[in-house]
């Protein structure tokens, strides 16, 4: 299963984090990721993974399509799971392709892609930021299927060149039923799955607003989600697949079962996903540097510590920004470093002591907000920030903690 998207990821792609909760945000280029899997290759400078959940599905394939070769090919006895493996890798393969597609695309739209990953039901892009415009996010979503089903066709048209009931066209035929099953999928207009987005994209270019199209597409996702739960099974059962309900064992409904409640949870998660990023996109606007920032006072390196607090009540203040002799901002008096000095020694110790140094990426300006000023604060993680006037005046002094605290708020409250 294909679940490109931004960071309704569970993995989720896309989508904007606090600054200071590990995670990072930018161009395709990045440090390597802790829990990403086997790192396979970079094409088009996008990191391509092999979760550990793959080879799981990769030795249940295997065992699968070996056990219907078996009535097939008999002939090749044992042999058959060497072409049972070689068809599951060829199966991701194409899965690869089709989330290449969604790469290609978003990058080409200048959409960061932090990953590809493929896992246990198909392939992740995980594609950090939102499309400008419906039409190219329904172009976005729409060329993981268009390629699967391309695939699909090159597939058939290389079986017509081999025999029937040979390992090449039982190969070519499996091939390219499980592209169309993959596109088929892909298609149903739910999120998290490529149809859904395609809904999404028709959605919001009808009311004009973004939150519209994900909260019915979401809604959809979590429907189709109920409905795999409880018809997968049914459709088993009755036989409306082409099986023969007769020949179904209790492993085989105790199976079916459990894939269809794997299905039903990833799909409804990764709804639930989309609606929670979407919500929080909505409100990132609010996320301002200027509204979050501290109050700070300017004192000089050897100012006691009783004497800046004193002057940083006086003024109203809750920070501290130590100076040179021209007033210019040389360091920022940290927060758990005055919380870890004893009051009665406050008076012996000076700020300076208690500093850290400023560098570039400590300055940020009071204009920044919403993705914007996370991406700034993620490019350089501190604790605190200097936060600068466009003339350069000192405005205050930017916590961490507090954008962290107001973007949890933001994820919380409910969407307009």
């Amino acid at each position: 299963m294909d679940k490109s998207g931004d960071s309704g990821r569970p993995q989720s792609g896309t989508g904007a984090t606090p600054p200071g909760t590990g995670s990072d945000k930018g161009g395709p280029q990045r440090p390597e990721e802790p829990g990403g899997g086997i790192l396979m290759g970079r094409p088009f400078g996008v990191p391509v993974y092999v979760a550990p959940s793959w080879f799981l599905v990769a030795a249940l394939i295997t065992w699968v399509f070996g056990g219907q070769l078996e009535r097939v090919l008999p002939e090749l006895g044992a042999a058959r799971y060497l072409v049972s493996l070689f068809f599951a890798i060829a199966f991701y393969a194409s899965v690869l392709v089709h989330e290449l597609a969604h790469t290609i695309v978003a990058l080409r739209y200048k959409l960061p892609v932090r990953r590809i990953q493929l896992q246990f039901f198909g392939g992740v892009s995980e594609i950090e930021k939102e499309s400008e415009t419906p039409g190219r996010e329904f172009l976005l979503a729409f060329v993981g299927p268009l390629l699967s089903l391309v695939l699909a066709g090159v597939f058939y048209a290389g079986a017509k060149f081999v025999e029937p009931g040979t390992v090449p066209g039982v190969l070519l035929a499996g091939l390219m039923i499980s592209n169309l099953l993959v596109a088929a999928f892909n298609l149903l207009p739910g999120l998290p799955l490529d149809g859904g987005r395609m809904l999404r994209a028709v959605v919001w270019k009808i009311t004009g607003r973004p939150m519209s199209g994900t909260v019915a597409a979401a809604w959809v996702g979590r429907a189709l989600a109920v409905v795999t739960l409880i018809g997968l099974p049914l459709l088993t059962r009755t036989g409306a697949l082409g099986n023969d309900p007769a020949d179904l064992s209790s492993m085989d409904t105790l199976t079916d079962a459990l894939l269809a409640a794997i299905l039903a949870a990833i799909i409804w998660t990764g709804a639930g996903n989309s609606l929670r990023m979407a919500r929080l996109r909505e409100h990132l606007p609010e996320l301002r540097a200027r509204t979050l920032t501290r109050r700070a006072v300017p004192v000089e390196t050897a100012t006691p510590l009783s004497e800046a607090l004193r002057r940083a009540n006086e003024a109203g203040a809750r920070a501290l920004v130590v100076v040179d002799g021209q007033g210019e901002p040389t360091g920022i008096v940290r927060e758990t470093a005055i919380v870890a000095v004893p009051e009665h020694r406050r008076p012996w110790v000076e700020v300076g002591g208690l500093a850290q140094d400023l560098t570039d990426g400590m300055k940020v300006s009071a204009e920044l907000s919403g993705e914007a000023l996370l991406e700034r604060l993620k490019a350089s993680p501190a604790t605190e920030y200097l936060v600068l006037e466009e003339t350069g005046e000192i405005y205050g002094v930017l916590s961490t903690a507090d954008v962290e605290r107001a973007f949890v708020a933001a994820l919380a409250r409910p969407a307009s």
